[in-house]
């Protein structure tokens, strides 16, 4: 454990009024006498700054960083510290060794124990790339008792730290989820949507008649109908592009860790809803293949399997991909295409790709698009290099449109969403598709 001492504030201070003080005896006597009573005055200053930072030793507070769970990308991670103070008042200014890759709330923490106290202190750090990164010591500086020096040491506790994918949002989104199962939101749900049969229940004002258990109805002697719900145990495929467009930084974070964040939001909504979930991602071919099954376990493997992909520089060959899945799958599917395009002549294989999906199976094909961009094509412009900018922005926007058009009349589904807002969007229209029974 390493420790030093470092002069505080009032030492300095102190100095200085040494300076005033040998001024003053110069004046008032010769300078031979001013040097000897500077020098004397400089030294008791100094002995009793290293005396009282070298007190602080037997009286140093202890510090303890709780364990480090998996870290969440483009999130604000907490990060606690608990300290605990001996028999004397303690001023303490501490610093963590965060990776330096890490945005952070406040990379100072200055605090003051009573004694014999103890203090949580949390700040927050905020990755903007997946993987494994170095977590330094912890460095303490507490002043001493008379406040002429500080004592500073540092605290082993260095340890590697995995940045997953925005595990967060999956916890938020496992909730709703789990409370919409439990029947917490159960009113929303509507008579006769689906083909699966959920339960009876006592007909009341405003049911379709079609949907009366006419059985049910005679043996308890009053009118029931039955409450159909979404198809369970089907099928979704997700194929997640990891080629140059998804290398580009939107909102702090690559496109394709947003691209990542909507997979597995949709992979957990889809296993809470029973069904089985398969994930590809490719770039000029197929790199990674997890073949479809259902249950939780399979989204632990989801997560373990796709945190260390990175995108590449290679252009995606869609159609590879879809021939992949489609010799892969061969029972109808829901298949999410997560990818972004640029016009509509580099949207030419994924348009020809998609098209082979349809009517065999639903294709989705989901974008994401850079706020920024939408933000440039609505700016009023004052010089001709802004108006330029717009001009660029608004030819993007409309074709994208075109693309996206032309995608839609081929039977091919389309959400085209802000890459920071694209899991809960994409979320929200699969329920709805489950919900309008369209597998």
């Amino acid at each position: 454990m390493i420790f030093m001492i470092i002069p505080s504030q009032t030492i300095y201070l102190l100095l200085l009024l040494g300076i005033a003080i040998a001024i003053l005896v110069a004046n008032l006597f010769n300078i031979n006498i001013s040097l000897i009573v500077t020098l004397i005055f400089d030294i008791i200053v100094l002995g009793l700054a290293i005396w009282d930072g070298l007190d602080v030793k037997s009286h140093r507070i202890q510090v303890t960083r709780y364990p480090l769970h998996r870290l969440s990308i483009g999130r604000d991670n907490p990060v606690t510290l608990s300290l605990q103070s001996g028999n004397r008042l303690a001023k303490i200014r501490l610093r963590d060794y965060y990776p330096l890759e890490f945005s952070v709330s406040n990379s100072i923490l200055e605090t003051t124990l009573k004694p014999h106290s103890s203090e949580e202190i949390t700040y927050t750090v905020n990755p903007h790339s997946r993987g494994e990164y170095p977590w330094g010591d912890i460095q303490v500086r507490q002043l001493g008792k008379w406040g002429l020096a500080w004592h500073n040491w540092q605290i082993k506790a260095s340890q590697m730290v995995a940045v997953y994918p925005d595990l967060v949002g999956l916890r938020s989104l496992s909730i709703r989820l789990a409370l919409e199962n439990t029947g917490t939101m159960r009113q929303a749900r509507r008579l006769g949507v689906g083909t699966e049969f959920a339960e009876l229940r006592e007909y009341g004002i405003g049911d379709d008649t079609r949907l009366i258990d006419w059985k049910a109805t005679a043996r308890r002697s009053r009118p029931l109908v039955r409450v159909l719900e979404p198809e369970k145990e089907q099928t979704l495929m997700i194929l997640l592009d990891r080629g140059r467009l998804m290398t580009a930084q939107v909102q702090g974070l690559k496109r394709f860790d947003w691209g990542l964040n909507a997979t597995l939001s949709l992979a957990l909504a889809g296993l809470n809803r029973g069904d089985r979930v398969g994930i590809g991602v490719f770039d000029k071919e197929i790199t990674h293949w997890i073949p479809p099954e259902r249950g939780q376990h399979q989204l632990s493997k989801l997560i373990e399997s796709l945190t260390p992909i990175q995108p590449v520089l290679l252009e995606p060959d869609y159609f590879g991909a879809v021939t992949k899945l489609v010799n892969q799958q061969t029972r109808r599917a829901l298949v999410v295409l997560i990818t972004d395009i640029v016009d509509v002549t580099a949207s030419a294989e994924l348009l020809a790709g998609m098209s082979r999906l349809a009517p065999r199976y639903l294709p989705f094909c989901v974008t994401l698009r850079d706020p920024e961009v939408d933000k440039l094509a609505h700016i009023s412009t004052q010089n001709i290099q802004e108006a330029y900018t717009r001009g660029v922005a608004l030819d993007l926007i409309a074709q994208r449109q075109v693309a996206f058009a032309q995608l839609k009349q081929k039977g091919v589904l389309v959400l085209d969403a802000p890459a920071n807002r694209i899991s809960d969007e994409l979320v929200e229209r699969y329920l709805q598709l489950k919900a309008r029974n369209l597998l």
